[in-house]
């Protein structure tokens, strides 16, 4: 598998949060061929299960995406949003975007906007209907637009949206590609809701009870003009260890555990501290009575924006990471 074609397939499929079976369907067909079980549960996390009589081992990468959902149609057709997950205003203005229903559109503010403190009020979708009426026959309240944007290749690096986290979905894919015999018993799961309250890493922990966990995720950068310390993390430094980030001090014995595996490996490594954020960790080192948890992380430029970034080389040293960690003798 290809790490661009993966991510234009996953950006393909309409996933935003509440609403990622589309994305879902793409994952199971690419996971089938290298997993012995693939499932679904209730609130839509995809389970692709590695069988083993060891210890229960679970990587989670967040399925689900930020959208916008239509709150309004004005009489003239032009549709007022509200946004689903962590979005920025100032970040999305003239970005195109897409329903479901295949309409394509871009981001607008309100002439009167001040520039600079754009708020989600400010803004609307023009789909180029001229009318509600017209507008009504196309999209409705309640319907999710999410960014209609390409995937580039440029410089070793990747630009796209939805980085955080259909990157690490790619990670988990081929990580699955690269595994080899283990006794672990593996779940790789693809979670729904991370961006409005790490919805589904918590009832696929609690279901699965794993032994160990990691949670792979993007990271922020501090290698860009005029970063501050918020991030320990930069571009082609290798796959980023989680310490610690607003949702999660990482287990001690998982901390080490990565580490030793990237050494024995020699796969690039570098460690990850965050000031601000979280992943899908957060929910699940609380799961039951606790679980070694940790994270491995894509450093990252821009998150959130339609236009983050990626470097391929620390892609590959997360895949290499994942799949050392699925195949690691535990106890």
């Amino acid at each position: 598998m290809d790490i661009c074609t993966i991510l234009t397939k996953l950006n393909g499929a309409n996933g935003p949060s509440g609403g990622e079976a589309p994305v879902a369907r793409e994952i199971a067909a690419l996971a089938r061929p290298y997993v012995d079980e693939i499932t679904t549960d209730t609130l839509g996390n995809l389970i692709c299960r590695k069988k083993g009589s060891g210890p229960k081992v679970m990587l989670a990468a967040h399925m689900d995406s930020l959208g916008l959902m239509v709150t309004h149609i004005e009489k003239e057709g032009f549709l007022r949003v509200a946004k689903v997950g962590g979005v920025h205003p100032e970040d999305i203005l003239h970005t195109p975007v897409r329903f479901p229903c295949g309409a394509v559109g871009t981001v607008c503010a309100d002439g009167s906007a001040e520039a600079g403190k754009l708020t989600m009020e400010d803004l609307y979708l023009d789909m180029g209907f001229a009318s509600r009426e017209e507008a009504e026959k196309v999209v409705q309240v309640g319907d999710v637009a999410v960014y209609h944007l390409p995937v580039y290749q440029t410089a070793g690096r990747i630009l796209s949206p939805y980085m955080d986290n259909r990157i690490s979905c790619a990670v988990l894919l081929l990580a699955m590609e690269q595994l080899r015999e283990t006794a672990n018993d593996v779940y790789f799961v693809f979670t729904v809701q991370e961006e409005v309250g790490l919805r589904g890493a918590r009832t696929a922990a609690w279901a699965i009870d794993p032994d160990y966990a990691v949670a792979v995720d993007v990271c922020g950068c501090r290698d860009v003009p005029g970063s501050k310390t918020v991030s320990s993390s930069r571009q082609g430094g290798g796959a980023a260890i989680k310490v610690m980030d607003a949702s999660v001090i990482s287990h001690p014995a998982m901390v080490e555990l990565l580490r030793s595996l990237a050494r024995e490996g020699d796969i690039p490594f570098q460690m990850d501290v965050l000031g601000r954020g979280g992943t899908d960790a957060g929910a699940i080192h609380q799961s039951r009575a606790g679980v070694v948890t940790g994270g491995i992380s894509v450093p990252c430029r821009y998150i959130h924006s339609p236009g983050e970034m990626v470097t391929v080389s620390d892609v590959e040293a997360c895949v290499r990471l994942s799949a050392a960690l699925a195949q690691a003798k535990l106890d």
